[in-house]
């Protein structure tokens, strides 16, 4: 299977989600920004990051990068995309999946290990996972994801939800809400389900030496699944 990561200037996860990707299988390519054209991708993602510093809106400059023309023509195809972190608030502002993402709750950066509820197995991302509650990490400071009522509202009839903020046991409710995100939501897919963007890092919790492997578990699942 074949991955693309694109790396913009300030990226700073993409060598994580490279040795991810790499670890469990994938052929992965690192692409520039300011390339224009794709290599041959069975996955493309988004790293996480402070592409072009986070001026204007985080994500916003990012999101008129030449590479994106051909990372949205890819998504629009079926192929499939994911958006970590700052590739999450690059997917809202391009519009490949609805809302946006303010800053954190209490106006704090944020970095520590968080659960959450997976909240639709139907699609690539994590059908078949055999675990509901998953322990990944997050450091953001925009990751407040936030939508209209009417937005909310089709997100949920259409189960864009992927994932929940919860605790241990899978509780979601404002106590186990790490940035005050519209209904806990963590991560949120398209109506076809072949994007995705989530807040947490999965790339961070793959050897127990990173204090977890649930993200081993997440990318064994995804390779698998798009073979």
């Amino acid at each position: 299977m074949k991955s693309s990561v694109i790396t913009f200037p300030g990226s700073n996860c993409d060598r994580d989600i490279d040795v991810a990707l790499k670890k469990f299988g994938f052929k992965n390519k690192m692409v520039w920004h300011d390339d224009v054209e794709l290599p041959k991708s069975d996955l493309v993602v988004l790293p996480g990051g402070f592409s072009y510093g986070d001026y204007l809106r985080c994500g916003s400059m990012a999101s008129k990068s030449k590479i994106m023309n051909s990372v949205i023509n890819f998504a629009k195809s079926g192929g499939l995309v994911m958006g970590i972190c700052n590739g999450f608030q690059i997917l809202v502002e391009t519009g490949l999946v609805p809302g946006v993402l303010l800053r954190n709750k209490y106006l704090e950066f944020i970095c520590k290990n968080v659960f959450l509820k997976i909240n639709n197995k139907d699609n690539p991302y994590f059908k078949n996972l055999e675990k509901n509650i998953l322990e990944f990490h997050i450091a953001h400071n925009e990751g407040n994801y936030f939508c209209t009522n009417d937005q909310l509202k089709e997100i949920e009839d259409n189960n864009q939800v992927a994932i929940y903020y919860c605790n241990e046991s899978g509780l979601t409710d404002k106590n186990h809400n790490p940035n005050g995100s519209t209904n806990n939501i963590a991560g949120i897919f398209n109506k076809e389900k072949n994007v995705l963007g989530m807040m947490p890092h999965p790339e961070r919790m793959i050897d127990q030496s990173l204090s977890g492997e649930d993200g081993s578990l997440f990318f064994k699942n995804l390779i698998n699944n798009i073979k």
